[in-house]
């Protein structure tokens, strides 16, 4: 079965995360060495400071410079992208291209404050409004914040994927209740949110070990199970472009 990193900063000189070509190419080599089949590319986009045309461009871009490097030694990659949340967001016209893949997936961030009700709402809207398929991304960074707590459940009440990052198993204030999520079905699939070499470097193999040891072998294949039919509905929506 494919094991998919669903959320990467392997793009060149897009984001925070690889500065160049060699770095993508060894953080794509290293992640292939360790198991992983498939990475998304997620590169930040923030609205009050890029625009959609401009960004995919860029996106575009990135990836070429790495293109001809792809290969037996590296997985595959589908281009996406980590849309952090902006006001209006649901009424906004082209985000549709800022899916995964071209279908109707999306990677989600959150706001870094206290959410309102009119954020969970507009999450709501781009669901069964515009008919988006969302991914959370690392919601366990957003149950640190107080006051939050409400909203975290509400929000998933919906119809939502809740991605967490591969090294929060591993922060001992957190990993208790992680684990406990993914064995009751609240998280669904695993991401690295890797950025580089030495700093958040691609680490989603040993995030899975960490599952795999305190969750069980089960918790292992639901997810890789969740991860393939999120990849299925990739594929599907592309077709019916």
């Amino acid at each position: 079965m494919k094991v998919i990193d669903f959320h990467s900063h392997i793009l060149p000189g897009i984001d925070d995360g690889s500065k160049n070509v060699e770095t993508s190419i060894e953080m794509l080599r290293r992640s292939k060495a360790a198991g992983v089949d498939i990475m998304i590319a997620t590169p930040h986009f923030y609205a009050d400071c890029d625009r959609i045309e401009r960004f995919t461009e860029k996106r575009l871009g990135a990836y070429q410079k790495i293109e001809d490097q792809l290969g037996k030694d590296t997985p595959q990659i589908l281009l996406g992208a980590e849309v952090a949340f902006f006001e209006g967001m649901d009424q906004a016209e082209k985000i549709d291209r800022l899916t995964i893949n071209g279908s109707r997936i999306m990677l989600l961030e959150m706001p870094f404050r206290m959410w309102r009700q009119k954020d969970i709402d507009q999450v709501r809207n781009l669901i069964e409004e515009r008919k988006f398929s969302l991914i959370i991304a690392h919601l366990e960074r957003f149950m640190k914040t107080a006051g939050n707590k409400e909203y975290i459940e509400e929000l998933m009440s919906l119809p939502v994927t809740i991605q967490i990052n591969a090294e929060s198993l591993s922060d001992w204030k957190q990993s208790h209740t992680l684990i406990k999520m993914f064995k009751r079905g609240q998280a669904h699939i695993l991401g690295s949110d890797c950025h580089g070499i030495h700093h958040r470097p691609p680490n989603l193999m040993e995030g899975r070990q960490i599952l795999g040891k305190k969750a069980g072998e089960a918790c292992i294949r639901r997810l890789d199970e969740y991860g393939v039919d999120l990849l299925q509905q990739i594929k599907n929506d592309k077709m019916q472009e």
